[in-house]
């Protein structure tokens, strides 16, 4: 009897502990689901194939690792200039702490960052890091978290400020909170008081020559990335955004003309839980050419202050239930936005989605810029964004 009894305990726990197994396996399951749905990871089950031409330029090389560099001649569109800490030398972070900006530790991105002289800045392991302060840069760096998962999180976000010259790769922000002002060090030779930040995951404010490529944004306090104060030649592409209300702002004051102020926007994916601001802007000419907007639920580009905004074979999807229209002209009489020229062209319209045109229509013979990046077909939108975001999954020694 005893016999008996012993092994009838045996097979409950056993059938106990498979019940528990299944239980945490689907919670574990659930929960990569859910960040498969925030970062859009990408499983590569085929030959690596690029989709759009800033990607052509250097994925699918196995050897990118050996001249990350390279990435340098890739970017196109306003901020083609840009070239980073091409040149410099490699500083690997080695250490995810950041608990010193007044002499941060060398090894961590605070103290990379920091450097006076061109840098390419790449990363040992994966990282998650949480700033204690915003992050300021001097001109000439590069962040290249291509071959680990680094991520921004928990903590404050990035300042770009009266710096040129910056490149920003394969980085996830997320869950940026405002931070305190106080000491800090803003450059090798000098360290100042600053006000409590904002909680901007990225903010440009008075720099030029600045590309953010492949990265991951979602749940900032304040913007995912803005953009104010004399600013300009700047390339935002291949990014992922994701729920949040106020996403992207070019251009943050009224009384303050920014008319110099030139950005495209190319190949994003603007996904789930978005509202408005894909972007809105003041002043200047943004060019939103080839991206995916799949949900918004107030609208998707909006403006004022007699911005260009000019629109070429983007993909709009308007969600059900919320918002049609693609524009929003803040706070302006139609006698006024109608003299504005934002413009859409080749662009697919989707699920009830327009988009209300003004100005010029032939604002392209006038126009004596740089050559802007030339539209793909709108129906290609889907492939050209595929990987957007920084979810690439590069291994040395593969393409990615």
């Amino acid at each position: 009897m005893k016999a008996v009894k012993y092994h009838l305990v045996l097979i409950v726990c056993f059938f106990h502990v498979i019940i528990v197994m299944a239980d945490d396996s689907t919670r574990s399951n659930v929960t990569i689901s859910n960040r498969r749905g925030l970062f859009r990871h990408k499983k590569h089950d085929g030959p690596c194939v690029p989709r759009n031409s800033i990607d052509k330029c250097w994925r699918c090389d196995p050897k990118w690792a050996d001249n990350r560099q390279k990435l340098a001649g890739c970017v196109q569109g306003f901020g083609h200039n840009t070239t980073g800490g091409k040149g410099g030398k490699i500083y690997v972070v080695t250490n995810p702490s950041d608990n010193d900006v007044i002499n941060p530790a060398p090894g961590t991105l605070r103290h990379a960052v920091l450097q006076p002289e061109p840098l390419w800045i790449t990363f040992a392991a994966h990282m998650n890091i949480k700033l204690c302060r915003e992050l300021l840069f001097t001109s000439h760096k590069t962040i290249d978290g291509r071959g680990f998962h680094i991520h921004i999180a928990g903590g404050a976000g990035i300042m770009l400020q009266h710096i040129r010259n910056v490149i920003i790769s394969n980085i996830h922000m997320y869950e940026i909170a405002p931070a305190k002002g106080g000491m800090i060090r803003s450059s090798p030779h000098h360290i100042g008081v600053r006000g409590a930040s904002d909680g901007d995951a990225i903010c440009i404010f008075g720099s030029s020559d600045i590309w953010i490529d492949h990265c991951s944004l979602h749940g900032a306090y304040d913007g995912l990335i803005d953009i104010v104060a004399r600013s300009t030649d700047i390339t935002i592409s291949n990014n992922h955004f994701v729920r949040h209300d106020k996403a992207l702002l070019f251009g943050a004051s009224d009384e303050t003309p920014d008319e110099n102020m030139r950005v495209t926007l190319c190949f994003n994916h603007f996904g789930k839980g978005l509202t408005q601001r894909l972007p809105a802007v003041r002043w200047g000419f943004v060019h939103v050419v080839n991206n995916d907007y799949t949900m918004w639920k107030s609208y998707a580009i909006g403006g004022a202050k007699g911005a260009t905004i000019i629109s070429q074979g983007n993909r709009y999807k308007a969600e059900h239930g919320a918002a049609k229209e693609v524009t929003h002209r803040n706070q302006a009489t139609q006698s006024e936005w109608c003299k504005w020229t934002w413009r859409s062209e080749g662009d697919l319209m989707l699920n009830g989605a327009f988009f209300v045109n003004s100005g010029n229509p032939h604002w392209a013979k006038q126009y004596k810029g740089y050559p802007l990046l030339k539209p793909e077909p709108a129906h290609k939108v889907h492939e050209l964004t595929n990987f957007a975001g920084a979810t690439l999954g590069c291994r040395v020694g593969l393409p990615c």
